[in-house]
């Protein structure tokens, strides 16, 4: 076979994907962490526990630990599935499309459950956690490749969402950005300013920690013990998880008698 065959082999030949067991988990984690929250939501909304509170204190900062977790490993797997996509040549950037595909189908899923949270009247979401997702899949797409800009911009982002914290305007236009209107109480709120600057810290840590290679990082592989595994399962269907485990969870609590019909 001549060297040109032999390239053009290489060129068309399918990109080994590989899953790290640890990305997975940590995912499953934070999905463990989503449901045991929503739970709790339930739970205060439909007065079954109406003193618990949700925005200050314990259950504050557990929920935007699972939050950051989730948009983290967002970056992480954006980087790892580039860095795979490319090969041993990471020279340049993938296809855009793929990341435009995904981006889009995401923000879809988010616009979705904009949609039935308006219709079952429990609230509104309109820049939720999904329509985030959705927009640094495609956002980010120039900085899959980077490393320390991107703990610049994370950086910037943090500091720019602590100084739009308490700024409201008189119009929505801009919430999807960190700027939203006065009395604005949505279930689910991720604005751009500071959360992109999350997903950007992600992509650093990718880029970091795994390479063409493989991992950059010694690691115990404790990928068949039985709690892990179930982890990985939770992590590899989040997104299926995320739209279907309230409804779930409503099924279980009017079974069991605590939301009559």
């Amino acid at each position: 076979m001549t060297t040109a065959a032999i390239a053009k082999d290489r060129s068309t030949a399918p990109t080994r994907r590989v899953r790290y067991w640890e990305i997975d988990a940590l995912r499953g984690v934070a999905i463990v962490m989503m449901i045991i929250f929503h739970l709790m939501w339930d739970f205060w909304y439909y007065r079954i526990l109406p003193d618990v509170v949700l925005y200050a204190g314990f259950w504050k900062y557990f929920q935007r630990t699972c939050a950051n977790l989730f948009l983290i490993l967002v970056g992480v797997s954006l980087a790892v599935v580039t860095i795979q996509r490319m090969g041993d040549d990471l020279q340049g950037l993938p296809p855009f499309r793929p990341y435009l595909l995904r981006g889009l189908k995401i923000f879809g899923c988010g616009l979705l459950v904009s949609l039935v949270v308006w219709a079952a009247g429990v609230g509104y979401v309109h820049f939720g956690i999904l329509h985030l997702i959705g927009f640094a899949s495609v956002a980010a797409y120039p900085l899959l490749r980077q490393r320390g800009l991107n703990l610049i911009l994370w950086a910037a982002f943090f500091i720019a969402g602590y100084f739009l914290l308490g700024v409201r305007l008189d119009f929505p236009w801009l919430l999807w950005l960190g700027l939203p209107p006065y009395n604005y109480y949505p279930n689910d709120y991720f604005p751009v300013i500071p959360y992109f600057g999350v997903v950007l810290l992600g992509i650093f840590l990718g880029n970091s920690l795994y390479g063409p290679e493989g991992r950059r990082f010694l690691l115990p592989d404790l990928s068949h013990w039985l709690p892990i595994r179930g982890l990985q399962w939770l992590g590899r269907h989040s997104l299926i998880i995320y739209l279907l485990h309230q409804i779930a969870l409503f099924a279980i609590l009017v079974a069991l008698g605590f939301i009559p019909l």
